[in-house]
């Protein structure tokens, strides 16, 4: 049976120098930090300093949250990665009825500026870096993070992190949308804006293909179908009036580190450098920031098994071996045990040192990119450009990414792929170790890490007195200067003005985006009926 890769791509038993006959090393590759990019995004890479070292927590309510911050920092962590529940991720509060039985399940409870103060209570918010997995509500939680600054009398102007923000890859992969396409954009286009008057060290977006992955995509769908949601944010970004160069050094990406080691380094390579000449070639970018693919990866949470979970610790360990050798500018290593429940604490502690024993026990750090040249990566690197680009033409093909959203292209390619690789693990041409083979007869016991089903009870209650103790009138006020707002000219009015108006005067997360639904409706998917 012939080789192939994760894309189906072939993969040579032997590669040699005819692999990359008439291959030119100065158009392909490169210096480090220089056009394509193909090298890394920064001259010196991890020579310097060390890839920010995220881990992605949140559970329960905003103290609980808080706590398990604390200890990451305690524990070396040096940026924060925050997950939100679903009815946060929804645009609901905790005590509306589809919110029953889902708060502080997947990620922590934020139903108001009094959530997120508790959230980040005693963190100085301008010595670390915030990563906000969030994406529907997304300005809304920005700016409910700049105001808990604001009151620790942090500039907005000193703020680092990342917003992911990505409302595209929703309607293709994931599901937490909460208004249709046009909307959508109009309020990522208008966070591009407030953030570069605001907040200049913000990355306004993490541009996502780790859910398109954990769907199903291949390393090639991963980055074709990523790097053509980017093209859709710049042209939205330059319809609205913006200048390429002004916002698109902020832009960021996300991607997964899948245990296919090799492959894994070459999708990262590759997407650099098609990046690199979509936005010089076709957007004229000048800044070389502009031109730069940075990205923060996480390992790969749908390879993760439920049986022996401590096998997962090898997997994670060989995920973030292929980020880092990738290029990947922070990284996030799941804990072994996020297949069964949420991770416990010394679960979450040996997944920050598996990076730490990366940055600080091996030699990863003391070359740059030490796969430049080789026979083999350089020509998976060629394979998967290739692979990606022409996908990438056919989402343009058919008017860019939101239409081809609109016509199913990217969910039913995924779905494509998932169902191979699904058939393959049933047919074991594909080895799952503890799955379908090397099986242990009897699991050893495992207790996950549980959710007190009383925390949705505590939120509740929390909610009931914010309305009791807060000025309805000017909350009401602040919503309905909102909806005016968002009612109004795109071109003419930034709505982020006037929603952190109404989270100031402590309107909940459920009524401003409320007001927002009232104006630009709900998304309902074709297929939906």
């Amino acid at each position: 049976m012939a080789r192939e890769t994760e894309s189906g791509l072939p993969i040579e038993p032997v590669y040699g120098p005819e692999a990359l006959a008439g291959w030119d090393p100065a158009q392909r590759l490169g210096a480090p930090g220089a056009y394509p990019y193909t090298r890394g995004v920064y001259p010196s890479m991890y020579t310097g300093r060390p890839w920010t070292i995220r881990q992605y927590a949140g559970f329960g309510t905003a103290d609980e949250s808080n706590a398990r911050y604390r200890q990451l920092i305690d524990h070396g962590t040096t940026g924060l990665s925050v997950a939100f529940d679903l009815p946060t991720q929804m645009g609901h509060d905790s005590d509306a009825p589809l919110a029953h039985g889902e708060v502080g399940k997947v990620g922590v409870a934020v139903d108001s500026l009094d959530d997120m103060r508790l959230l980040f209570h005693g963190i100085p918010l301008d010595e670390v870096s915030t990563s906000m997995t969030i994406n529907a509500p997304a300005a809304l939680l920005l700016l409910l993070y700049q105001l808990v600054a604001e009151e620790q009398g942090v500039a907005p102007a000193q703020l680092t992190g990342t917003l992911q923000n990505d409302i595209l890859k929703e309607y293709i992969a994931r599901g937490t949308y909460i208004f249709p396409p046009g909307p959508s954009l109009r309020l990522t286009a208008d966070i591009f804006r407030y953030c570069k008057a605001e907040m200049p060290k913000w990355n306004t977006i993490s541009i996502s293909g780790y859910h398109m992955a954990e769907a199903g995509a291949s390393p090639a769908q991963e980055i074709a179908f990523t790097l053509a949601d980017g093209v859709e944010y710049v042209r939205t970004a330059i319809s609205a009036g913006m200048d390429v160069d002004d916002f698109a050094p902020r832009l960021s990406f996300f991607f997964v580190a899948r245990t296919t080691l090799l492959e894994e380094v070459a999708k990262f390579r590759a997407a650099r450098r098609i990046w690199a000449r979509v936005m010089r070639e076709d957007f004229g970018a000048r800044n070389p920031r502009s031109q730069m693919l940075r990205c923060h990866t996480q390992t790969a949470g749908v390879q993760l098994t439920a049986q022996q979970p401590e096998v997962n610790l090898v997997r994670v360990t060989v995920q973030a071996l292929a980020a880092v050798l990738g290029g990947t500018q922070s990284l996030h290593t799941n804990s072994f045990d996020e297949a069964i429940a949420l991770p416990t604490e010394t679960a979450a502690r040996l997944a920050l040192r598996t990076q730490q024993v990366l940055a600080n026990e091996t030699d990863v750090t003391e070359t740059v990119d030490p796969f430049a040249g080789s026979y083999a990566v350089e020509s998976m690197t060629d394979d998967l450009e290739g692979a990606a680009v022409e996908l990438m033409e056919e989402v343009e093909g058919m008017g860019g990414a939101v239409a081809a959203i609109e016509q199913g292209f990217q969910k039913s390619e995924i779905e494509r792929n998932a169902y191979r690789i699904a058939r393959q693990m049933d047919s074991h041409e594909r080895v799952v170790v503890g799955v379908n083979r090397f099986q242990l007869v009897e699991e050893q016991p495992y207790e996950p890490l549980r959710v007190d089903p009383a925390i949705e009870a505590r939120q509740v209650a929390r909610l009931a007195r914010l309305r009791d103790e807060r000025d309805g009138a000017a909350v009401d006020a602040a919503l309905s200067a909102l909806w005016e707002a968002a009612a109004a000219d795109a071109a003419s009015v930034n709505v982020m003005y006037p929603m952190k108006a109404a989270l100031a005067a402590r309107a909940t997360v459920g009524e401003v985006c409320g007001a927002l639904r009232e104006v630009w409706g709900t998304y309902v998917p074709a297929d939906a009926f």
